[in-house]
This record gives structure tokens, C-alpha cells and sequence, in this order.
């Protein structure tokens, strides 16, 4: 999530709700392939994710009246990629 300054007009997904922050990534195109997603991230250390793990969740967001200092909190899960949320995904480094 990132504050976005009044009279900044960033590139914004069709996927943006309208508020004045920003949940998706913009810039970050995933690439589906049948059951695989890629999804390009530069780290200008990559060290900082060499071990790192993942699931993929879809779950509904809400986000209180203050949308400049907003609390999230999940209100509901729909899915858990994995099932069990068991963090089998793997980065791999390219």
C-alpha cells in the first residue's frame, strides 16, 4: 500500500478502487500460464529473497474511513492456493 500525494496522477491498474492509495503494483504485470504465475521484481539485492516462500490468497480487504492512514485488515478468505497455506512457492532468480 502507498499513499498517493494529492495532484500526483501515477499510472494506476484497471484494477484500482478509486481511493487515494495504491494496493496493486503497477509496473508489476503478472504473466499467467495455465497454473503458473510469473511475475517480474527487481531486488537490487537478491540475497534479501534467496529463501524466500509464497502461497497465493484471494481474500476481501477493507480499509477504514482514513484512507490517507488506513488500517487493513482481511474479512474474509476465499482461497488458499495451496490449501493449507503451506507456502510452497519458490522465487526463482533469473
Amino acid at each position: 500500500m502507498k499513499d498517493i500525494p494529492e495532484g500526483a496522477t501515477p499510472r494506476l491498474p484497471v484494477t484500482w478502487p478509486g481511493l487515494p492509495i495504491l494496493l496493486d503494483s503497477p509496473g508489476y504485470d503478472p504473466v499467467i500460464d495455465g497454473q503458473t504465475v510469473t511475475i517480474r521484481v527487481p531486488f537490487p539485492d537478491k540475497t534479501v529473497i534467496e529463501n524466500a516462500s509464497f502461497d497465493g490468497v484471494t481474500a476481501a480487504l477493507r480499509v477504514d474511513t482514513n484512507v490517507h492512514a488506513p488500517v487493513f485488515c482481511v474479512t474474509n478468505v476465499f482461497d488458499v492456493a495451496s490449501g493449507d497455506l503451506s507456502l510452497p512457492g519458490k522465487v526463482n532468480q533469473l
